[in-house]
């Protein structure tokens, strides 16, 4: 297939996200006791904690049961990985131990992020679901797939080993996830998603999920897709509710880390998370922390797995309360606790704004997000406001009652 490569859209589409789908489907679901789940699958979906579906999961879930092929356009945080982590459970033939369902995504953190949903949620059904991913033993993969597992949820270059070597087999696959489409087509994964596609059973129901619809999206989409069900959700309606937004004005760069200094024992009421925009910048400001004796972990991608997983562990059973990281990780965090996230740099992409601050406020919690402006910044945080129609205020001096 010749034509994958010449279609490639410029990078800066990404940054764009301006293109948008027509939703085609206005069913609307408001509770999930009105949805016909089994009744083990919705034991395990109030045992998670979900009370009401969000607004993407009263349109998307009913759509994926019903075997129909859909394009969904959310941005992080809105419940999509549990929309087709129901989905999947509803329709999995539990008693079957063999691959039916197979969710791509485009980092190790993520795919492992929906493992645990679809585990969570599954708890009930004895669901067995098995992470592929990068920078962890082949051997170990053999021998998990070869037990049985139901759903495999991985990222691109290893699934696609896996269905190479044999060992992952397809005939059985109904549903086929592609999760944050836009984000695997930008990380270079588009002849990878392409060859495991090849793989499926020729009636595959295929599941896209994106937060924007850049044209190699929309390819994708023409490609595997029949007559989808189209659903947009729409900007406004993010997490950014509940989530009180501000600024310090820093007058120049170095003078952050004084100001993140000042800052450290409100961010250790809770946990916090605090992002920058380069590797060594994280690996700068956690060495300037450590230096002042404040205990602060870091992780970014030139991290290997296993010190990846130790410092995810960690942050996630709250022995490590401030995290420092890069926009990789954005979308792969989803920790309770916490409440507080700051932009030490502000991302130069305006989409991954909501990916950082959209993890405090999910689903109605509470969250704070501190951003370090420059003068070089206020355009672009002026920006943010105008794209999310939201106001960042001046942080006021008792931000730590408000957390």
């Amino acid at each position: 297939m010749g034509s994958m490569e010449e279609n490639q859209a410029p990078s800066d589409s990404y940054s764009a996200g301006c293109d948008v789908i027509e939703s085609n489907w206005d069913e609307v679901v408001e509770t999930f006791d009105d949805m016909n789940l089994r009744e083990a699958l919705l034991r395990g979906i109030y045992a998670y904690g979900f009370e009401k579906p969000s607004l993407i999961q009263q349109r998307a879930i009913v759509p994926c049961i019903k075997g129909l092929d859909v394009i969904a356009q959310a941005q992080s945080g809105t419940g999509k990985t549990a929309t087709f982590s129901i989905a999947i459970l509803q329709k999995l033939d539990v008693a079957l131990k063999e691959c039916q369902a197979l969710v791509l995504a485009p980092t190790r953190e993520l795919a492992q992020q929906i493992q645990k949903v679809v585990l969570a949620l599954g708890d009930y059904m004895e669901a067995h679901c098995h992470a592929c991913i990068g920078g962890t033993n082949v051997r170990d993969d053999r021998v998990r797939l070869s037990q049985g597992v139901h759903t495999i949820v991985g990222t691109p270059g290893r699934v696609h080993d896996m269905i190479n070597r044999g060992y992952l087999k397809t005939n059985y696959i109904k549903l086929f996830v592609l999760d944050e489409a836009d984000e695997m087509l930008s990380r270079g994964f588009k002849d990878q998603i392409y060859n495991v596609f090849r793989c499926m059973p020729e009636n595959i129901q295929v599941l896209l999920l994106s937060a924007t619809m850049p044209k190699d999206v929309f390819d994708v989409t023409t490609r595997f897709m029949r007559d989808p069900v189209k659903i947009l959700v729409k900007k406004e309606e993010l997490t950014l509710e509940g989530i009180k937004q501000f600024y310090i004005q820093v007058e120049r760069e170095e003078w952050k880390l004084d100001t993140l200094s000042d800052l450290y024992e409100t961010l250790t009421i809770t946990q916090a998370v605090i992002f920058c925009n380069t590797r060594r910048k994280v690996d700068w400001l956690t060495d300037k922390m450590l230096e002042r004796d404040f205990t602060v972990s870091a992780m970014h991608g030139d991290m290997d797995q296993k010190e990846r997983d130790v410092i995810m562990k960690e942050f996630r059973t709250g022995s490590s309360r401030v995290l420092i990281t890069t926009d990789l990780l954005a979308r792969g965090i989803d920790v309770q606790q916490v409440s507080l996230v700051i932009n030490y740099d502000l991302p130069t992409n305006r989409e991954n704004y909501i990916h950082r601050i959209g993890r405090g406020g999910r689903f109605g919690r509470k969250g704070v997000a501190i951003n370090f402006i420059t003068q070089d910044d206020i355009r672009t945080l002026q920006d943010i406001e105008q794209f999310y129609n939201t106001v960042v205020d001046e942080m006021p001096m008792n931000v730590a009652d408000l957390i």
